[in-house]
């Protein structure tokens, strides 16, 4: 039975184009959604599911976000991976943060993912973990429902967890909600410089590699300032 991951890796270094004018003074990470920055909810979250230390990268507004974290008052530790000098993306940030991530399987956590959870989703994740079956388990959304997420959703789900990509189908009925479990050294083959998850993900799913679980909640995702507004008023509803 796999344990919750001690360590994650937190990915704050985008520009955050679509969030402005909201980012246009700050990184898309400070964005306060009810009240707190987007990069509190995902650190709190990972907080109350064991997480002692996050490795954060930081690009655009780097020093901001680097005073702001400082001041956070709780957990988890915080350990930065700077990226100020070239933006890497998702894959070449994970693979840039690896001497920092150590060898045990982490939580990847992308900041414009907020939700209200009714069961315990990160837990759910830790225990659908294997890595003798799987390279990534994602944490997944139910496409209908959920706030801020207009594409035609991501993967099917198989009854043991294993997870296709939509292909050529018009829609697949859950979106990737910006977590997920993996070693840090699935990322080790990549290039070097900038590049993406997807492709790697694309690869594992292909070998039946990919496995995923489903959020039991809602899931908003904050990538626009219509979204923000969404987002506030789903969270002033409760759960």
């Amino acid at each position: 039975m796999s344990t919750a991951p001690k360590t994650a890796m937190v990915l704050a270094a985008g520009l955050g184009t679509r969030m402005r004018p909201l980012t246009d003074d700050r990184p898309k990470a400070l964005v306060e959604v009810g009240g707190r920055a987007l990069i509190d909810h995902v650190l709190d979250r990972l907080a109350d599911a064991g997480v002692e230390k996050a490795v954060v990268n930081v690009h655009w507004f780097a020093d901001r976000l680097e005073a702001h974290l400082a001041a956070r008052g709780r957990g988890p530790e915080i350990v930065i991976s700077d990226e100020r000098a070239e933006l890497l993306e998702t894959g070449g940030g994970l693979k840039n943060a690896a001497t920092l991530l150590g060898d045990a399987p982490v939580f990847v956590a992308n900041i414009d993912s907020v939700w209200i959870d009714r069961a315990d989703a990160l837990a759910e994740l830790s225990r659908l973990w294997d890595p003798e079956r799987m390279d990534a388990a994602l944490l997944l959304a139910r496409r209908e429902g959920s706030i801020g997420f207009e594409g035609d959703g991501d993967v099917f789900l198989a009854g043991d967890g294993r997870l296709t990509f939509r292909g050529d189908a018009a829609s697949a009925p859950f979106a990737y909600m910006g977590v997920h479990m993996c070693r840090p050294d699935y990322v080790a083959e990549g290039p070097e410089g900038p590049f993406s998850l997807s492709g790697l993900w694309r690869k594992s799913a292909a070998a039946g590699r990919l496995y995923g679980c489903v959020l039991d909640g809602d899931w908003m995702h904050v990538g626009d300032p219509q979204a923000r507004d969404e987002a506030e008023a789903r969270l002033a509803q409760g759960g």
